[in-house]
């Protein structure tokens, strides 16, 4: 349960949420043309994990957040590209790119910074 007291703890938590979200979508913009020389080495695409959180009195309040409980990195291959040239490449050639799709990214940090943008107005709604 959570000390969820008024409208400006859910919204504070929102948008705190929404920073971790932001910080992962830039992670993931800096590191996209990123190069290893092994699958393993290769950068992946991390996104946060969000979780309800209920106030302790929500059957009277009906007052609910969010939290981040966790930053994974999704499960997708990196893209093995042939570039014999590439310092990077192994003997046979190959290069690793990161598994991040840059749209993709640009669509959730939009999404984000809205989210954000809305929690903001709440309260500044409320305080004004």
């Amino acid at each position: 349960m959570a000390d969820l007291k008024n409208i400006f703890d859910v919204a504070a938590r929102g948008m705190s949420a929404q920073m971790v979200r932001l910080n992962t979508v830039a992670s993931n913009l800096a590191n996209a043309r990123s190069v290893a020389s092994s699958e393993a080495e290769a950068y992946r695409a991390i996104k946060p994990v969000f979780s309800t959180l209920y106030a302790d009195d929500l059957e009277r309040s009906g007052v609910s957040s969010v939290d981040v409980v966790d930053i994974v990195s999704v499960d997708r291959e990196p893209e093995k590209v042939y570039q014999p040239g590439h310092p990077m490449a192994v003997m046979v050639g190959f290069i690793y790119m990161a598994s991040v799709f840059t749209e993709v990214e640009w669509l959730e940090m939009l999404e984000a910074s809205r989210q954000y943008e809305n929690n903001l107005e709440v309260v500044s709604t409320l305080r004004g």
